[in-house]
């Protein structure tokens, strides 16, 4: 097997990923050549703190963390002129059909400007071709307890590699790690209108974080009637989008808020908790 010419972490800034990067600033792992944050210009203030703490962490280790975008998601969905990555938001048809819009926000907006980075650092940024055996390995954080999401990537000059799986780490290992070390409040990585959203967290938002609710709450509205590209183009949605799955304006839910489980996993590129899992762990046949 080709031996890896770069090793990058894929740093989504929730517990996992944040356990990885601390991991090898302290030397428990092998060192990153850069810790990479997608970033959709719409994650919670806490995100970007947190993030902040990790970037001084991560400097002072030697390890660069470097932020890339593909754009901003909330402005992009409403610009009429940019082309709509389609949220999964909920729907609600003419006559009362329930259904739930495609999602390729996180392909576009996460996993995209990752593999641009990572062409762009080994020298052949698209459309160049990357000659067989240039390859970086990238550090995913799935853990014990999420290993049915472990996937080989779907190029050939990456290869996924998971490092709390080698150590025998789950996902309350990591948390007790972090407490340790001063980041037990390491918050989950997701953008703020994110419409898997459970109610505890649009519940917390509304208390905590007036002005984030504000910003959910104004989108929800700007969005009932689908893309602004659509509109513009004159092809309205035949039905109503929505952030909640009860299908009214986000203002006017009534909220259940349940106890949340400090273990609940975050969205990250290519861990996103609602993707449907691979039985058996990780699928070896993906690679192109």
């Amino acid at each position: 097997m080709t031996a890896p010419t770069h090793r990058y972490l894929s740093l989504g800034a929730g517990v996992q990923s944040s356990t990885l990067l601390l991991l090898a600033a302290q030397g428990r792992i092998p060192p990153f050549d850069a810790a990479v944050f997608a970033d959709t210009s719409w994650e919670p203030a806490a995100v970007y703190r947190h993030l902040g703490r990790l970037t001084g962490i991560a400097e002072r280790a030697g390890i660069e963390v470097v932020r890339v975008s593909a754009g901003n998601i909330r402005a992009d969905a409403l610009d009429p002129a940019h082309r709509f990555a389609s949220m999964p938001l909920f729907t609600l048809g003419p006559a009362g059909e329930r259904g739930m819009a495609r999602r390729q926000c996180t392909s576009e907006y996460k996993i995209k400007p990752i593999k641009a980075e990572v062409r762009r650092r080994l020298g052949y940024p698209h459309p160049r071709r990357v000659p067989a055996g240039v390859i970086a390995e990238m550090a995913i954080g799935i853990s014990l307890d999420e290993i049915g999401r472990a996937r080989d990537a779907d190029v050939a000059y990456m290869r996924n590699v998971f490092p709390l799986l080698d150590l025998g780490w789950r996902r309350d290992d990591c948390l007790r790690y972090l407490r340790r070390h001063g980041l037990g409040n390491t918050p989950k990585s997701s953008c703020v209108g994110c419409p898997f959203h459970d109610d505890g967290f649009w519940a917390a938002l509304r208390e905590n974080s007036p002005t984030e609710w504000a910003d959910a709450v104004a989108f929800d509205t700007a969005v009932r009637h689908g893309s602004a590209r659509a509109n513009a183009a004159g092809q309205p949605l035949r039905g109503q989008f929505f952030l909640h799955r009860q299908r009214v304006p986000l203002d006017e839910v009534v909220l259940h808020p349940r106890p949340r489980p400090a273990d609940s996993p975050s969205c990250g590129p290519w861990t996103c908790p609602h993707d449907t899992p691979v039985p058996g762990g990780a699928d070896r046949g993906e690679v192109a």
